[in-house]
């Protein structure tokens, strides 16, 4: 009923009204700042490096008042990482100069009834990493919910992070929750975590 609600009530008009289409995002962390990152979901949505400028290629739509976030888990230059380092990793001459981006950020997507993509760049500074607790309770939300998927296949990057974690970031994440889609978030972690500690 709930799930009903939201798709032919709360998300119709959006649904109906796209606002661009083959919308793709392109990251280039900066080997100078960042020397490992992993993508959190989306990982059967991946495209290519080449058919990011293809605009033959399909990509996702994104209709009126919905948003997309993509997570990434970075390991900086100087801190223990997950992989041993590239022994002949190409250094750029210019790394000096860009020491203060992570990365840099392309997206690209179509007008409605446009067949030509429009391409937006901008650098992400160095800056912009702060605290968890520093970031607003949008950016704590997707990180509850992405760290909950990662314990729900397996938890093989989440240490020792656990359901109870989850919860508490989800809960103390809520917002308004007009529609309450994100208490019910909550109770599939009960859920899960209630299944977890049944015995087998």
């Amino acid at each position: 009923l709930m799930e009903g609600h939201k798709v032919l009530e709360n998300e119709m008009s959006s649904t109906l009204a796209t606002i661009a289409k083959d919308v793709k995002v392109q990251i280039e962390f900066n080997p100078a700042v960042v020397s490992e990152y992993r993508q959190i979901g989306y990982e059967n949505r991946q495209l290519a490096r080449e058919d990011f400028n293809n605009d033959k290629v399909d990509a996702g739509d994104i209709g009126a008042g919905h948003t997309v976030t993509a997570l990434y888990e970075l390991t900086l230059v100087g801190a223990k990482g997950s992989v041993d380092p590239l022994r002949y990793a190409s250094a750029k001459t210019s790394a000096d100069a860009l020491a203060g981006e992570l990365g840099h950020l392309r997206l690209r997507y179509k007008q409605p009834g446009q067949d030509n993509s429009e391409l937006i760049e901008r650098p992400i500074v160095r800056e912009s990493l702060k605290p968890l607790e520093a970031h607003d309770g949008e950016f704590r939300f997707a990180t509850a919910v992405a760290g909950f998927g990662q314990l729900l296949r397996g938890g093989k990057y989440t240490g020792n992070w656990n359901y109870a974690e989850a919860r508490s970031l989800a809960s103390a994440s809520l917002g308004t929750d007009r529609y309450g889609y994100r208490r019910e978030f909550v109770r599939l972690i009960d859920l899960a975590s209630s299944q977890s500690s049944a015995p087998r």
